[in-house]
Protein backbone atom coordinates (compact mmCIF):
# COMPACT_ATOMS: atom_id res chain seq x y z
CA UNK A 1 0.00 0.00 0.00
CA UNK A 2 1.31 3.45 -0.89
CA UNK A 3 1.99 5.89 1.97
CA UNK A 4 -0.83 8.31 2.68
CA UNK A 5 1.59 11.23 2.77
CA UNK A 6 4.80 12.53 4.32
CA UNK A 7 5.52 13.93 7.77
CA UNK A 8 8.40 16.38 8.04
CA UNK A 9 10.10 16.95 11.37
CA UNK A 10 13.29 16.38 13.34
CA UNK A 11 14.05 12.72 14.19
CA UNK A 12 12.75 10.94 17.30
CA UNK A 13 9.83 13.29 17.81
CA UNK A 14 7.00 11.64 19.81
CA UNK A 15 4.54 13.98 18.11
CA UNK A 16 5.44 12.38 14.79
CA UNK A 17 5.03 8.93 16.31
CA UNK A 18 1.48 9.89 17.28
CA UNK A 19 0.40 9.97 13.64
CA UNK A 20 2.59 7.06 12.56
CA UNK A 21 1.11 4.80 15.25
CA UNK A 22 -2.46 5.84 14.40
CA UNK A 23 -1.81 5.10 10.73
CA UNK A 24 -0.22 1.74 11.53
CA UNK A 25 -3.24 0.61 13.58
CA UNK A 26 -5.30 1.23 10.45
CA UNK A 27 -2.88 -0.70 8.26
CA UNK A 28 -1.55 2.49 6.68
CA UNK A 29 1.88 4.07 6.39
CA UNK A 30 3.22 7.60 6.51
CA UNK A 31 6.60 8.49 5.05
CA UNK A 32 9.00 10.45 7.25
CA UNK A 33 11.34 13.14 6.00
CA UNK A 34 13.93 14.74 8.25
CA UNK A 35 13.49 18.50 8.24
CA UNK A 36 16.36 20.95 8.77
CA UNK A 37 14.84 24.19 10.01
CA UNK A 38 17.96 26.14 9.04
CA UNK A 39 17.74 25.07 5.39
CA UNK A 40 14.28 23.76 4.62
CA UNK A 41 12.07 26.55 5.93
CA UNK A 42 11.80 28.07 2.46
CA UNK A 43 9.22 30.58 1.18
CA UNK A 44 7.49 27.66 -0.52
CA UNK A 45 7.30 25.78 2.78
CA UNK A 46 6.00 28.86 4.63
CA UNK A 47 3.33 29.37 1.98
CA UNK A 48 1.94 25.96 2.93
CA UNK A 49 2.66 26.16 6.65
CA UNK A 50 2.73 29.83 7.75
CA UNK A 51 3.64 29.03 11.38
CA UNK A 52 6.92 27.52 10.20
CA UNK A 53 6.86 24.77 12.81
CA UNK A 54 7.12 21.01 12.58
CA UNK A 55 5.78 18.38 12.41
CA UNK A 56 3.80 19.01 9.25
CA UNK A 57 2.02 16.60 6.93
CA UNK A 58 1.94 16.82 3.14
CA UNK A 59 -0.11 14.76 0.71
CA UNK A 60 -1.90 15.18 -2.59
CA UNK A 61 -5.16 15.59 -0.65
CA UNK A 62 -4.32 17.81 2.31
CA UNK A 63 -1.53 19.69 4.04
CA UNK A 64 -1.73 19.70 7.83
CA UNK A 65 0.11 21.15 10.79
CA UNK A 66 -0.49 20.40 14.49
CA UNK A 67 0.39 16.85 15.49
CA UNK A 68 -3.02 15.98 16.93
CA UNK A 69 -4.74 16.97 13.68
CA UNK A 70 -2.26 14.88 11.67
CA UNK A 71 -2.84 11.93 13.99
CA UNK A 72 -6.61 12.34 13.80
CA UNK A 73 -6.46 12.34 10.01
CA UNK A 74 -4.48 9.08 10.05
CA UNK A 75 -6.96 7.56 12.50
CA UNK A 76 -9.99 8.66 10.46
CA UNK A 77 -8.84 7.38 7.08
CA UNK A 78 -10.18 3.91 7.80
CA UNK A 79 -13.97 3.85 7.76
CA UNK A 80 -15.46 2.97 11.14
CA UNK A 81 -12.00 2.84 12.70
CA UNK A 82 -12.13 1.63 16.30
CA UNK A 83 -9.43 4.19 17.06
CA UNK A 84 -12.05 6.96 17.04
CA UNK A 85 -14.75 5.19 19.05
CA UNK A 86 -17.79 3.06 18.31
CA UNK A 87 -20.50 5.48 19.42
CA UNK A 88 -21.07 9.11 20.34
CA UNK A 89 -20.00 8.60 23.96
CA UNK A 90 -16.70 6.97 23.04
CA UNK A 91 -16.01 9.54 20.34
CA UNK A 92 -16.56 12.39 22.81
CA UNK A 93 -14.33 10.74 25.43
CA UNK A 94 -11.55 10.30 22.87
CA UNK A 95 -11.72 13.99 21.94
CA UNK A 96 -11.64 14.81 25.65
CA UNK A 97 -8.40 12.86 26.18
CA UNK A 98 -6.76 14.27 23.05
CA UNK A 99 -7.44 17.80 24.33
CA UNK A 100 -6.25 16.74 27.79
CA UNK A 101 -2.98 15.50 26.29
CA UNK A 102 -2.40 18.87 24.61
CA UNK A 103 -3.57 21.38 27.21
CA UNK A 104 -2.79 19.60 30.47
CA UNK A 105 0.25 17.48 29.55
CA UNK A 106 2.13 18.73 26.48
CA UNK A 107 1.87 22.46 27.17
CA UNK A 108 2.89 22.15 30.81
CA UNK A 109 5.61 19.63 29.98
CA UNK A 110 7.21 22.13 27.61
CA UNK A 111 6.98 24.88 30.24
CA UNK A 112 8.68 22.52 32.73
CA UNK A 113 11.40 21.01 30.55
CA UNK A 114 12.23 23.85 28.13
CA UNK A 115 13.84 26.05 30.83
CA UNK A 116 15.85 23.06 32.08
CA UNK A 117 17.27 22.68 28.58
CA UNK A 118 17.86 26.42 28.20
CA UNK A 119 15.24 26.95 25.51
CA UNK A 120 13.44 29.43 27.73
CA UNK A 121 14.70 31.61 30.60
CA UNK A 122 14.80 29.66 33.85
CA UNK A 123 12.40 31.26 36.33
CA UNK A 124 12.01 28.88 39.25
CA UNK A 125 8.43 29.88 40.20
CA UNK A 126 7.30 29.29 36.59
CA UNK A 127 9.10 25.97 36.30
CA UNK A 128 7.73 24.81 39.63
CA UNK A 129 4.22 25.84 38.58
CA UNK A 130 4.51 23.91 35.32
CA UNK A 131 5.83 20.84 37.17
CA UNK A 132 2.94 21.03 39.59
CA UNK A 133 0.48 21.34 36.71
CA UNK A 134 1.89 18.22 35.09
CA UNK A 135 1.74 16.32 38.37
CA UNK A 136 -1.82 17.50 38.90
CA UNK A 137 -2.72 16.11 35.47
CA UNK A 138 -0.92 12.86 36.27
CA UNK A 139 -2.83 12.65 39.53
CA UNK A 140 -6.14 12.95 37.71
CA UNK A 141 -5.02 10.38 35.14
CA UNK A 142 -3.86 8.09 37.93
CA UNK A 143 -7.34 8.12 39.47
CA UNK A 144 -9.02 7.33 36.16
CA UNK A 145 -6.63 4.46 35.44
CA UNK A 146 -7.18 2.80 38.83
CA UNK A 147 -9.77 0.52 37.26
CA UNK A 148 -8.87 0.84 33.57
CA UNK A 149 -6.35 -0.68 31.21
CA UNK A 150 -7.12 1.80 28.44
CA UNK A 151 -8.73 5.23 28.57
CA UNK A 152 -11.78 4.48 26.42
CA UNK A 153 -13.21 1.00 26.10
CA UNK A 154 -11.17 -2.18 26.23
CA UNK A 155 -8.69 -1.63 23.40
CA UNK A 156 -6.25 0.96 22.11
CA UNK A 157 -7.91 4.12 20.77
CA UNK A 158 -6.56 7.43 19.54
CA UNK A 159 -6.99 8.66 23.11
CA UNK A 160 -4.25 6.27 24.29
CA UNK A 161 -2.01 7.16 21.36
CA UNK A 162 -2.31 10.90 22.06
CA UNK A 163 -1.86 10.64 25.82
CA UNK A 164 1.02 8.14 25.83
CA UNK A 165 3.06 10.01 23.21
CA UNK A 166 2.58 13.21 25.22
CA UNK A 167 4.00 11.44 28.29
CA UNK A 168 7.26 10.33 26.67
CA UNK A 169 9.35 13.39 27.58
CA UNK A 170 8.07 13.34 31.15
CA UNK A 171 8.86 9.67 31.69
CA UNK A 172 12.26 9.80 30.03
CA UNK A 173 13.59 13.16 31.25
CA UNK A 174 12.12 14.28 34.58
CA UNK A 175 10.16 11.54 36.37
CA UNK A 176 12.62 9.31 38.17
CA UNK A 177 11.69 6.17 40.10
CA UNK A 178 10.68 8.05 43.24
CA UNK A 179 8.47 10.47 41.31
CA UNK A 180 6.89 7.66 39.30
CA UNK A 181 5.92 5.87 42.51
CA UNK A 182 3.35 8.61 43.12
CA UNK A 183 1.57 7.69 39.89
CA UNK A 184 1.70 3.89 39.84
CA UNK A 185 -1.41 3.47 37.70
CA UNK A 186 -0.14 5.91 35.07
CA UNK A 187 3.27 4.22 35.08
CA UNK A 188 1.70 0.80 34.64
CA UNK A 189 -0.43 2.17 31.81
CA UNK A 190 2.53 3.91 30.14
CA UNK A 191 4.67 0.77 30.31
CA UNK A 192 1.84 -1.42 29.03
CA UNK A 193 1.09 0.75 26.02
CA UNK A 194 4.68 1.59 25.03
CA UNK A 195 5.50 -2.14 25.09
CA UNK A 196 3.04 -2.81 22.27
CA UNK A 197 4.74 -3.61 18.94
CA UNK A 198 3.45 -0.63 16.96
CA UNK A 199 4.41 1.80 19.74
CA UNK A 200 7.88 0.29 19.96
CA UNK A 201 8.23 0.46 16.20
CA UNK A 202 7.81 4.23 16.14
CA UNK A 203 8.87 5.30 19.66
CA UNK A 204 11.72 2.82 19.97
CA UNK A 205 12.56 1.27 23.31
CA UNK A 206 11.53 3.80 25.94
CA UNK A 207 14.06 4.02 28.77
CA UNK A 208 12.57 5.43 31.95
CA UNK A 209 14.31 8.34 33.63
CA UNK A 210 16.90 7.52 36.28
CA UNK A 211 18.34 11.00 36.89
CA UNK A 212 15.93 13.90 36.38
CA UNK A 213 16.98 16.72 34.10
CA UNK A 214 18.03 19.72 36.18
CA UNK A 215 18.82 23.30 35.34
CA UNK A 216 22.55 23.96 35.21
CA UNK A 217 23.43 27.64 34.62
CA UNK A 218 26.10 28.25 32.02
CA UNK A 219 28.01 30.21 34.71
CA UNK A 220 29.07 26.92 36.27
CA UNK A 221 31.54 26.53 33.43
CA UNK A 222 33.45 29.57 34.71
CA UNK A 223 33.32 28.41 38.32
CA UNK A 224 34.81 25.05 37.46
CA UNK A 225 37.64 26.67 35.52
CA UNK A 226 38.45 28.88 38.46
CA UNK A 227 38.46 25.90 40.78
CA UNK A 228 41.01 24.02 38.69
CA UNK A 229 44.15 25.60 40.28
CA UNK A 230 43.21 24.02 43.62
CA UNK A 231 44.63 20.77 42.29
CA UNK A 232 48.14 22.29 42.57
CA UNK A 233 47.82 22.24 46.32
CA UNK A 234 47.63 18.47 46.40
CA UNK A 235 51.44 17.81 46.15
CA UNK A 236 52.04 19.91 49.28
CA UNK A 237 50.41 17.20 51.36
CA UNK A 238 53.17 14.79 50.48
CA UNK A 239 55.89 17.26 51.53
CA UNK A 240 54.18 18.57 54.63
CA UNK A 241 53.04 15.21 55.94
CA UNK A 242 55.55 12.50 55.03
CA UNK A 243 54.20 10.37 57.87
CA UNK A 244 51.14 9.73 55.76
CA UNK A 245 53.19 8.15 53.00
CA UNK A 246 51.59 4.79 53.60
CA UNK A 247 48.16 6.32 53.26
CA UNK A 248 49.30 8.01 50.05
CA UNK A 249 50.52 4.68 48.74
CA UNK A 250 47.19 3.07 49.56
CA UNK A 251 45.41 5.81 47.65
CA UNK A 252 47.49 5.33 44.52
CA UNK A 253 45.61 2.31 43.12
CA UNK A 254 42.66 4.60 42.25
CA UNK A 255 44.31 5.98 39.07
CA UNK A 256 44.53 2.41 37.75
CA UNK A 257 40.90 2.68 36.70
CA UNK A 258 41.94 4.59 33.58
CA UNK A 259 39.51 5.94 31.10
CA UNK A 260 39.23 3.48 28.23
CA UNK A 261 40.14 6.30 25.86
CA UNK A 262 43.53 6.59 27.57
CA UNK A 263 44.16 2.95 26.70
CA UNK A 264 43.76 3.45 22.96
CA UNK A 265 46.88 3.16 20.78
CA UNK A 266 48.89 6.41 20.58
CA UNK A 267 47.74 8.79 17.87
CA UNK A 268 49.79 11.14 15.69
CA UNK A 269 46.98 13.67 16.10
CA UNK A 270 47.52 15.56 19.38
CA UNK A 271 44.25 17.17 20.43
CA UNK A 272 45.86 19.82 22.63
CA UNK A 273 48.17 20.80 19.76
CA UNK A 274 45.14 21.21 17.52
CA UNK A 275 43.38 23.34 20.12
CA UNK A 276 46.42 25.64 20.31
CA UNK A 277 46.62 25.79 16.53
CA UNK A 278 42.93 26.68 16.30
CA UNK A 279 43.16 29.30 19.07
CA UNK A 280 46.32 31.04 17.83
CA UNK A 281 45.78 31.12 14.08
CA UNK A 282 43.22 32.12 11.51
CA UNK A 283 40.85 29.22 10.96
CA UNK A 284 41.68 28.97 7.25
CA UNK A 285 45.31 28.35 8.22
CA UNK A 286 44.51 26.14 11.22
CA UNK A 287 42.27 23.89 9.15
CA UNK A 288 45.22 23.00 6.90
CA UNK A 289 47.14 21.84 9.96
CA UNK A 290 44.09 19.83 11.05
CA UNK A 291 43.81 17.80 7.85
CA UNK A 292 47.58 17.31 7.63
CA UNK A 293 47.71 15.78 11.12
CA UNK A 294 44.26 14.26 11.62
CA UNK A 295 44.20 10.55 12.48
CA UNK A 296 40.88 8.93 11.41
CA UNK A 297 41.75 5.73 13.30
CA UNK A 298 42.38 7.44 16.61
CA UNK A 299 39.72 10.15 16.34
CA UNK A 300 36.32 10.64 14.75
CA UNK A 301 34.30 13.60 13.49
CA UNK A 302 30.62 14.10 14.34
CA UNK A 303 27.97 16.50 13.02
CA UNK A 304 25.79 17.69 15.89
CA UNK A 305 22.23 18.98 15.49
CA UNK A 306 19.83 20.13 18.17
CA UNK A 307 16.60 18.11 17.94
CA UNK A 308 14.15 20.80 18.99
CA UNK A 309 15.06 23.77 16.81
CA UNK A 310 11.40 24.55 16.21
CA UNK A 311 11.07 25.34 19.92
CA UNK A 312 13.92 27.88 20.04
CA UNK A 313 13.04 31.54 20.53
CA UNK A 314 15.62 34.28 21.26
CA UNK A 315 19.07 33.72 19.74
CA UNK A 316 20.88 34.62 22.97
CA UNK A 317 18.89 31.93 24.75
CA UNK A 318 19.88 29.42 22.09
CA UNK A 319 23.51 30.33 22.68
CA UNK A 320 23.00 29.90 26.42
CA UNK A 321 21.67 26.45 25.64
CA UNK A 322 25.00 25.58 24.01
CA UNK A 323 26.83 26.94 27.04
CA UNK A 324 24.73 24.82 29.36
CA UNK A 325 25.49 21.71 27.33
CA UNK A 326 29.22 22.49 27.41
CA UNK A 327 29.08 22.96 31.18
CA UNK A 328 27.60 19.49 31.57
CA UNK A 329 30.28 17.82 29.43
CA UNK A 330 33.27 19.50 31.05
CA UNK A 331 34.82 16.09 31.81
CA UNK A 332 35.27 15.63 28.06
CA UNK A 333 37.79 18.46 27.58
CA UNK A 334 40.66 15.97 27.41
CA UNK A 335 38.96 13.95 24.69
CA UNK A 336 36.93 16.36 22.58
CA UNK A 337 36.87 19.60 20.62
CA UNK A 338 33.70 21.19 19.30
CA UNK A 339 32.28 24.25 17.62
CA UNK A 340 28.53 24.86 17.73
CA UNK A 341 26.75 27.90 16.40
CA UNK A 342 23.36 29.60 16.37
CA UNK A 343 22.05 30.41 12.90
CA UNK A 344 19.03 32.51 12.02
CA UNK A 345 17.16 35.16 13.96
CA UNK A 346 14.91 35.53 16.97
CA UNK A 347 12.04 33.01 16.83
CA UNK A 348 13.57 31.38 13.76
CA UNK A 349 16.97 29.92 14.59
CA UNK A 350 18.84 26.64 14.85
CA UNK A 351 21.72 25.08 16.78
CA UNK A 352 24.25 22.87 15.01
CA UNK A 353 27.98 22.22 14.77
CA UNK A 354 30.79 19.71 14.71
CA UNK A 355 32.70 17.73 17.34
CA UNK A 356 36.04 15.92 17.05
CA UNK A 357 36.39 13.17 19.67
CA UNK A 358 38.92 10.55 20.73
CA UNK A 359 37.99 7.08 19.53
CA UNK A 360 35.19 5.98 17.23
CA UNK A 361 32.20 6.49 19.54
CA UNK A 362 30.77 9.47 21.38
CA UNK A 363 32.65 9.46 24.72
CA UNK A 364 30.75 8.61 27.88
CA UNK A 365 31.77 12.01 29.23
CA UNK A 366 29.50 13.52 26.57
CA UNK A 367 26.75 10.92 26.30
CA UNK A 368 26.30 10.97 30.09
CA UNK A 369 25.16 14.62 30.03
CA UNK A 370 21.54 15.08 31.07
CA UNK A 371 20.67 16.89 27.83
CA UNK A 372 22.69 14.68 25.46
CA UNK A 373 19.41 13.18 24.24
CA UNK A 374 18.43 16.63 22.96
CA UNK A 375 21.12 16.41 20.28
CA UNK A 376 21.68 14.15 17.30
CA UNK A 377 25.32 13.09 16.83
CA UNK A 378 25.93 11.84 13.28
CA UNK A 379 29.30 10.26 12.59
CA UNK A 380 31.16 11.48 9.50
CA UNK A 381 32.92 8.51 7.96
CA UNK A 382 36.40 8.93 6.39
CA UNK A 383 34.86 8.34 2.97
CA UNK A 384 32.77 11.50 3.54
CA UNK A 385 35.64 13.78 4.58
CA UNK A 386 36.16 15.36 1.16
CA UNK A 387 32.44 16.01 0.81
CA UNK A 388 32.19 17.54 4.29
CA UNK A 389 35.46 19.50 4.42
CA UNK A 390 33.92 22.82 3.37
CA UNK A 391 31.01 22.55 5.80
CA UNK A 392 33.35 21.44 8.59
CA UNK A 393 35.52 24.50 7.98
CA UNK A 394 32.53 26.85 7.95
CA UNK A 395 31.31 25.59 11.32
CA UNK A 396 34.77 26.05 12.82
CA UNK A 397 35.15 29.51 11.27
CA UNK A 398 31.52 30.52 11.93
CA UNK A 399 31.49 31.39 8.24
CA UNK A 400 27.74 31.46 7.57
CA UNK A 401 25.84 34.59 6.61
CA UNK A 402 23.11 33.77 9.12
CA UNK A 403 25.49 32.87 11.98
CA UNK A 404 24.62 35.10 14.94
CA UNK A 405 26.56 33.49 17.80
CA UNK A 406 28.22 30.32 18.97
CA UNK A 407 30.62 28.66 21.40
CA UNK A 408 33.76 26.57 21.05
CA UNK A 409 34.46 23.58 23.29
CA UNK A 410 38.20 23.20 23.77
Amino acid sequence: MSPIGTIKSYPNNPRVAKAQIAAAYNGLEIDFQAFDLSKDRTPEFLSKFPMGKVPVFESDKVNLSESSAIGYYAAALKEDSALLGKNAVEKALIVQWVLFSETEISTNTFDWIAPLRGIRPYLKPNVDAAANNVKRALGALNTVLLTKTYLVGHEITYADIAVVTSLVHIYTQVLDKAARSEFKNVTRYFNTVTAKPLFQKYLGKVTLCETPLKFVPAKKETKKKEAAPKKEAAPKKKEAAPKEADEEEEAKPAPKAKNKLDLLPPSKFVLDAWKREYSNNDTKDAIKWFWEHFDPEGYSIWKVDYKYNDELTMTFMSNNLIGGFYARIERAHKYAFGSMIVRGENNNNTISGYFVVRGQEVPFEISDAADFSSYTFTKIEPSQYEEKKEEFYKYLAWDFEDCVDGKVFK
